[in-house]
């Protein structure tokens, strides 16, 4: 345990001298940069990349909520063609029904999907 009066030469001793200063400061920002890494850029890649697959893997009876805040569910998707075979992309059409309307959204302006049978899909019927 250290005492009061061995802090100052702790201090003393991480200061920088002249021959190394450049090296701690560049570990210093090193070190930061792995800390905002590994506490917001890795998440937030998870995470989107999680979105992205509840939104390609929507289907027929899913509840979507949009990025303008319509709340409704998947009635028809109509994805794009590629080569002769249905490609799933950011431009398909997908038609939902919210109340006695019918929208047709682009598969990318979905903000939230909530799938059939779990609790908040059944709160709202």
């Amino acid at each position: 345990m250290t005492s009061f009066t061995t802090v100052p030469a702790l201090l003393a001793l991480m200061q920088p001298s002249s021959s190394n200063g450049a090296i701690q400061q560049v570990f210093m920002f090193g070190m930061i940069f792995v800390i905002f890494y590994f506490f917001m850029i890795l998440p937030q890649q998870k995470q989107r990349k999680e979105h992205e697959k509840r939104v390609n893997e929507v289907k027929r009876g899913d509840e979507v909520v949009t990025t303008g805040g319509l709340v409704g569910e998947v009635m028809h998707i109509k994805e794009s063609m590629r080569d002769g075979a249905s490609v799933k992309s950011p431009t398909d059409r997908i038609t939902i029904k919210s109340a006695d309307a019918r929208i047709v959204i682009e598969r990318a302006s979905i903000a939230r999907v909530v799938p059939v049978g779990t609790a908040a899909a059944d709160k709202t019927t």
